[in-house]
Formats: C-alpha cells, sequence, structure tokens
C-alpha cells in the first residue's frame, strides 16, 4: 500500500496547502488518492476531501487506540492507489514529552516514509542544521525528504538546495514559492472552509498546479512505494443494521464539522441520516432524532436568524421531546442568542441562555469527560476523551440545569461541566470521536430508536417554555414528514 505522511517543521509551515495541492496533483494522474489527517481537526479533512475526491478521516491518539487507528487507515486505504496522511503541528510536537502523541509516533506506527515541509521563509545555510536536527531526532521516524516552502527566489532555492546536499543525505523533492493564491485564509478557529469561500476550487487548482510545477511527483510516487507492509488481521466493523431511525443532521455553511467515520457509524447502528440545511430549508425534515455539530453559526448568525421558520420548527421538535445532541457550534444556536460585539442575533431558544463571542479563546484543546448520571443516554464509563475549541461562551443559564459531564480537564460550559441536559436534548462545547470504548453513536441511535415507540414525559415537554403557535409549528409536532 504506497503511503507518505507530509508533516512540517512547525506550526503555519504551509503543510496543509502543500497536501491539498499533493492530493490534486495526484488525483489528476489516475490515481485513487485516499486522505488522512491527523489528530482532532474538522477543516483541513474538508480541503483535502474537496482535492481528492474522496472522504477524508482522521487518526487521533487522544481518542483512538492505536489498534483501532491501524484499523481505520487500512479500512479506508485498502481500495486506493496512494495513501496521504497529513500530520498536525511539528514533526516532534505533541503534549507528551516522550513524543508518543506526535506526528512522528503515527508516522512510525503506519510504517509511513516522511516528507517534511520546510518553511524556507529568510533561510539559506541554515536549513540544513534545521533538517539534521529533525532527522537526527528520532532516527526510527525516517524523513524521506523535503519540500521547501515559501521560497522567494531561484537563487534562495538553489542556497538552499546545496546547503541540503552538502550536509544531509535528505533529497530535496521540490521548492515552492509564496503564492498568495494557493494560501488558504485563516481566522479565529483555524483555516476558512472551502463551502465558505467563493474561490475554494481556484485555490486548490493553483495549489495542485503549483505542486504538480514544482515538486518532483514521480519521486513522491516512488518513495511511498517504499512503505513497509501493515500488520494483518485488522478486526472488521460489525455489519450494518437495518436502516429503521431516520436521524436529521445540519450540514451547510453554518455548521459542518463531522468525522466521517462517525457519520458511517450511524448507518451501522441502523440510522438513515437526513441531511437539512438550517440557512436554507424551511422546516426540520421529519426524524426520530437531531444532531447539529459544531460550525461557524456566529459567522452566519444574521442568515440563521432570519430562518424563522426554520428556528421555530426546531424548538417545537426539541419541546415535543425529539432526541437531540448538539456539539459547540450546535449548542451555540439552540441557545436564545449569539452576541458577537454589539450585534446579537436570535437563535433557537431551546437552551434558555445566550452565547456570546469573546476575543480569546474560552475552550481549547484536548478534554477529559466524566459521566455523572443526568444525560438523557450514555456515552460511556469512565474518563471520556474529547476536544474543544471555541470563542464562545454561554451565559445567564438557570442554575437548576443539569450536565451530563463533569470536566476532568478543560473548560466547558463553566469550567466545570459539560453537556447542558434539558429532557431529551444533551448540548456541549466537546466535540466526542465514537470510537469502541465510547460508541456515542450506537447509544444516541438507541436512544431515538426507544424514544421514538415510547411516550414523550410531561418533565420533558415542561423543560421548555411553549413553542411560539403556528401552522407551520403544529405540523411539524404532528410529526409530518417533509
Amino acid at each position: 500500500m504506497a503511503r507518505l505522511f507530509l508533516s512540517a517543521t512547525h506550526k503555519s509551515s504551509g503543510k496543509t496547502t502543500i497536501s491539498i495541492g499533493l492530493a490534486a496533483a495526484l488525483s489528476r494522474q489516475g490515481l485513487n488518492v485516499q486522505t488522512f489527517k491527523k489528530g482532532p481537526d474538522y477543516i483541513d479533512p474538508m480541503w483535502l476531501k474537496r482535492a481528492s475526491g474522496r472522504a477524508c478521516y482522521n487518526l487521533d491518539f487522544n481518542t483512538q487506540t492505536r489498534p483501532e487507528i491501524l484499523a481505520t487507515f487500512a479500512r479506508n486505504a485498502r481500495a486506493a492507489d496512494f495513501a496521504l496522511i497529513e500530520g498536525n503541528k511539528g514533526l516532534h510536537d505533541g503534549v507528551d514529552v516522550e513524543g508518543s502523541d506526535s506526528s512522528a509516533a503515527l508516522a512510525k506506527l503506519l510504517r509511513a516514509p516522511i516528507v517534511l515541509v520546510v518553511d524556507a521563509y529568510g533561510m539559506a545555510r541554515g536549513v540544513a542544521p534545521l533538517v539534521q536536527g529533525y532527522a537526527a531526532f528520532d532516527p526510527d521516524a525516517r524523513i524521506a525528504g523535503v519540500i521547501l516552502n515559501k521560497v522567494g527566489s531561484e537563487r534562495q532555492t538553489a542556497k538552499l538546495r546545496q546547503a541540503l546536499e552538502r550536509y544531509t543525505d535528505i533529497p530535496v523533492l521540490g521548492a515552492v514559492g509564496r503564492d498568495e493564491g494557493i494560501v488558504v485564509r485563516e481566522r479565529h478557529l483555524g483555516l476558512t472552509t472551502p463551502g465558505e469561500t467563493a474561490e475554494s476550487d481556484a485555490i486548490i487548482g493553483s495549489a495542485r498546479d503549483a505542486v504538480a510545477r514544482c515538486v518532483d511527483l514521480t519521486r513522491i510516487r516512488e518513495i511511498a512505494a517504499t512503505a513497509q507492509a501493515l500488520p494483518a488481521a485488522l478486526a472488521p466493523l460489525a455489519r450494518p443494521r437495518t436502516q429503521d431511525v431516520h436521524i436529521a443532521v445540519a450540514r451547510d455553511e453554518a455548521f459542518g464539522f463531522y468525522y466521517e467515520d462517525d457519520l458511517e457509524a450511524f448507518e451501522r447502528a441502523g440510522a438513515r441520516l437526513v441531511v437539512f440545511d438550517a440557512l436554507r430549508d424551511e422546516v426540520l425534515p421529519d426524524c426520530d432524532g437531531l444532531f447539529i455539530g459544531g460550525g461557524f453559526p456566529e459567522t452566519h448568525a444574521v442568515r440563521l436568524a432570519a430562518n424563522v421558520s426554520m428556528r421555530e420548527s426546531i424548538r417545537a421538535a426539541i419541546a415535543n421531546g425529539l432526541p437531540t445532541y448538539a456539539e459547540c457550534g450546535g449548542l451555540m444556536y439552540l441557545s436564545r442568542s449569539i452576541a458577537w460585539g454589539d450585534d446579537r442575533q436570535p437563535m433557537v431558544g431551546a437552551i434558555p441562555a445566550d452565547a456570546r463571542m469573546r476575543e480569546r479563546p474560552q475552550g481549547r484543546g484536548l478534554v477529559v469527560l466524566e459521566e455523572t448520571g443526568k444525560a438523557p443516554w450514555r456515552v460511556g464509563a469512565g474518563a471520556i476523551p474529547a476536544h474543544e475549541f471555541h470563542y464562545a461562551a454561554i451565559e445567564d443559564l438557570p442554575p437548576h440545569i443539569g450536565f451530563a459531564y463533569r470536566v476532568r480537564r478543560g473548560a466547558g460550559v463553566d469550567g466545570r461541566h459539560d453537556g447542558v441536559v434539558i429532557g431529551s436534548l444533551m448540548a456541549s462545547f466537546s466535540h466526542l470521536r465514537d470510537t469502541l470504548a465510547h460508541p456515542w453513536v450506537e447509544r444516541f441511535v438507541d436512544f431515538a430508536r426507544s424514544r421514538r415507540v415510547g411516550a414523550v414525559s410531561p418533565a420533558a415537554k415542561a423543560a421548555f417554555e411553549a413553542p411560539a403557535s403556528s401552522a407551520r409549528t403544529t405540523a411539524v409536532n404532528r410529526g409530518g414528514r417533509r
């Protein structure tokens, strides 16, 4: 299985741009390119999916065991001609000082040769000790080549090549110049998403052309072919159940933070996913459960607020006991309002509190949760690893509100708890990952299945204020499929 691990010397070296360009360039050569992204990341996989035309999968030491990582990789790379894994941060960066969660550790686990992207801005001879040090720091993490990025001129490129050829035995596979046309813009939560960027296809095309022109793709393919064989006998997935439950999923410019294998887990659990657009659709489709993931509701707050019929539809359905799970952006959308600066826009109002954007992150990084027993369904026993990244804070939450989790590590909603629970609704800032230890998807689907055949309790209805009266709301409460 030909595979390559693309990493960098440090964060913001341009490895995502090079990864996008490489995936698109190899795809144009007729290869089926399967992409992967290390760590808890939603936006980079969106770009890699767009570039390759195939879903991108996350490989994460924080939430997955090593056998699960190997199984996820092997299962999804099996039918591909070329597997491209993009690291996160620098090659040797990680939480663990021993490096067990670094990109280098993942490359070793996958037995993949490494191509190191070096931000060469302002560099000359100094590139040699830098690359030499990265290679010597962990000899088992084999750096098979270097791509120089952000070079300023042919003269600088020549100096960089001469230094690396003289002092190291690591080949230079290409040198990509500074080009604003191939840069994916950043904002408060990282890169912009392809769906929000009108010129996304042009950016991908420019990155593809730059990589095809400046990088030796033949040598890249030869290096990928040297990857060692992976262990056999990886555990297969369970046989999918008959799809007898409908789960509505918000997917649009405002909500798009979903793991591909989590969505696939819904189908294996017997759920048919019904995608809807919270910005444009008038009402929530008829469903047995609702899942609203993270995203950027704050940048689309005006449009979300303007879609009054959708907000009323969702609020009425939740008030009527619809099993609902929301993460981060979904939590914000289900609150009464989203405020950013002097602007405040009304949202669904299923949660009696308000979301306010702050100047600095209110929660960022790896999270460890512990269930309180108050959630409508169980996520898993013991410590639950997750992650959070939000600039929003939840304000004016009533003191009697229950929480699904105690936060062992992280910020959550109030620094001590996460997972607001109201009736059959649970909404948190933390992003979960469906794993063998914590199969939250199957348990949520089972809960939705059980609620479909049971009555909604008066207590669940009483947890909400009376929904706004309208003919549309009445139709949704009666369960008409739309």
